[in-house]
């Protein structure tokens, strides 16, 4: 049995459906990423299962035991739950080590027991020698391990972190995603993370779920929600992705038009009427001199822009259609713009889209 259960969630303000009867199962100590644009529920979601907000309509289940219902909800104090908030939320006048202790001493445990289960976690969390500093000397990523230690200190079974990373600059957020499951391997707390980062959730979760407009899009593995989408949304919003679309033709192939037609090696081509087709930008290969032989799988456009990244350019390019696609292309292969070029797409890594 799952230990977190979300049995069609609902949530409505009014006439507005901000969670729309959303099924989720978590298994004891995962850590589950919901991702998705801004307003698309997610935060929500984390709050009805804190407590904060009570359902229209479904059921929350912990452990087996109803904790929110529209006739009644826990209180977030009686569901021993741990919650990271955007902001830090340290208080300013006491010590890392008085801030990590602090729900300890709420608790009335014993001095001894408090002063060894915090420095415990200090330890764990790389903060022993942080300890009689306050607040307002710690770096943001150092402040944001304060918050990590003073929810995990007092062994929570669900720990819920709403965007805990959207205050730090870009390199202290790559060092934190790796810190976070560094720490969830450590003690496996059940875990929901919020996020609209889909890098924070491909490094961070075993398992991603992505919502869209109150609704879960899809859930899995990040391997399995990058390698095998199940809509353009999830397509798009998870690494980027060109959309080509027509009809079917023979029995792996969609005829977009203007010549081109794509044969498709995964994925699945609506009953009727348009599929879509999903190309990831850096699956796309393109060459400067026209190719001879099958034209299947191949386009042809000009080069709108092109950018230098260091590590690969940036190519957006104008089909004969009419549609502007990307592609990521190596270093070493520097075609100027208005130039025409041609395109493959592998039909391995084309992947068809019913919806």
């Amino acid at each position: 049995m799952a230990f977190v259960e979300l049995d069609r969630l609902t949530k409505r303000y009014g006439s507005a459906t901000v969670v729309n009867e959303v099924d989720l199962a978590i298994d004891k100590g995962t850590l589950v990423c919901l991702l998705g644009p801004s307003g698309c529920g997610k935060t929500t979601t984390l709050r009805l299962i804190a407590g904060f907000v009570q359902p229209s309509d479904g059921h929350i289940r912990v452990g087996g035991r109803v904790v929110s219902s529209p006739s009644g909800s826990a209180p977030p104090e009686a569901r021993n739950m741990s919650m990271i908030f955007q902001s830090y939320a340290l208080w300013p006048h006491m010590t890392v080590f008085e801030n990590v202790a602090y729900g300890l001493r709420l608790r009335h445990m014993a001095k001894s027991d408090i002063e060894s289960k915090a420095r415990r976690i200090l330890q764990a969390t790389k903060l022993e020698n942080l300890a009689e500093r306050y607040p307002a000397e710690l770096s943001g990523g150092q402040q944001q391990r304060v918050s990590l230690a003073r929810a995990l200190v007092i062994e929570p079974e669900t720990l819920l972190l709403d965007e805990p990373l959207s205050n730090l600059d870009a390199n202290l957020r790559e060092e934190m995603r790796f810190e976070i499951r560094r720490l969830h391997d450590e003690f496996r707390y059940t875990t929901v993370y919020v996020t609209h980062d889909q890098t924070e959730a491909m490094t961070a979760a075993d398992i991603i779920v992505v919502m869209n407009q109150g609704n879960v899009e899809q859930a899995g593995s990040p391997e399995d929600i990058y390698e095998r989408p199940q809509s353009e949304f999830v397509a798009q919003f998870i690494g980027g992705t060109n959309i080509f679309k027509g009809k079917r033709v023979g029995a792996d192939a969609v005829d977009c038009g203007n010549g081109l037609v794509l044969r498709c090696g995964s994925g699945d081509f609506a009953a009727s009427g348009e599929t879509a087709v999903s190309v990831r930008h850096h699956d796309l290969h393109l060459v400067d001199k026209k190719p001879e032989g099958d034209p299947t799988n191949w386009a042809t456009g000009k080069v709108v822009r092109q950018v230098y990244l260091g590590s690969h350019r940036d190519y957006l390019i104008s089909l004969s259609g009419g549609e502007t696609v990307r592609a990521i292309a190596p270093v070493g292969l520097a075609i100027p713009e208005n130039q025409q070029v041609w395109l493959h797409c592998p039909p391995d890594r084309c992947r068809a889209l019913a919806h």
